[in-house]
């Protein structure tokens, strides 16, 4: 069973973290992770760095920025990754966009994954209709879950759709923004969660977008099975390093 499918079973909130590859310095990426899994963080969304990353709020596009003049690219982050598994045992997710992965050719980058141990991606620009025409398969040849995006502005008729092409879990932004830290959700946003809720979709939520301290994370997942905090953990990075990771995690919850 992919790690993804393990770990939603459990009997938990689960809080997943995203940060950039290559940030704050170029050769932080596995050290990260590692910190991350000792600390008890349940997933990792790992970003792939790329120059135009639309969906992102000012933080992390500046780490990705940040990432691309430190060097990073998809051979590095690849080569940075190829001893993970022997340290780490938690789902490792990579996000990114689709362009970098289509340069690098998605059959190749599908199984450099599966070699290393990634266990699902989430491209936010892929749309559900091309994944399914054109590279559900390779996805499945290679094990990776895909990881579609729902948004307030989602269509009950597409959600189920997504819900019915999903075997992981279904990222649920939580605004129509970039992405980038709040300190509470108004009532528009919890209409939305007692919606998607009262769907009884076949696949768990996990909240992303506005979570950033221990009350947003737990309003995001009253009714979710979990939620990402990125930009806030970048700040951390920025502001901190990698070494007071425990101090951010403690933090949530």
């Amino acid at each position: 069973m992919n790690r993804i499918n393990q770990k939603l079973k459990e009997d938990k909130k689960l809080l997943s973290i995203y940060f950039t590859a290559g940030y704050p310095s170029l050769n932080d990426t596995a050290e990260i992770i590692q910190h991350l899994e000792q600390n008890g963080v349940d997933m990792i969304e790992i970003g792939l760095p790329f120059s135009d990353p639309l969906a992102d709020g000012p933080t992390i596009q500046e780490s990705s920025t940040a990432a691309l003049r430190n060097g990073m690219n998809t051979e590095l982050l690849f080569d940075q990754l190829k001893k993970i598994r022997k340290t780490v045992s938690i789902p490792l997710i990579m996000m990114g966009y689709f362009n970098p992965v289509f340069q690098y050719g998605v059959e190749a980058f599908c199984e450099k994954c599966q070699e290393i141990g990634i266990d699902g991606i989430i491209l936010p620009d892929l749309p559900l209709d091309v994944y399914q025409e054109e590279y559900e398969t390779i996805f499945k040849k290679y094990g990776l879950i895909n990881v579609f995006l729902i948004t307030p502005q989602t269509s009950e008729e597409r959600i189920r759709e997504i819900d019915e092409a999903s075997d992981g879990f279904i990222y649920m932004v939580s605004s129509a923004s970039t992405t980038g830290a709040k300190t509470g959700f108004g009532e528009k946003t919890e209409t939305y969660f007692e919606k998607i809720n009262g769907m009884n979709l076949k696949n768990p939520q996990i909240v992303g977008f506005g979570i950033s301290n221990s009350d947003t994370f737990n309003q995001a997942t009253k009714k979710t099975k979990g939620a990402i905090i990125g930009s806030a953990f970048i700040k951390h990075l920025t502001q901190n390093g990698v070494e007071k990771i425990d101090k951010f995690v403690r933090g949530i919850r």
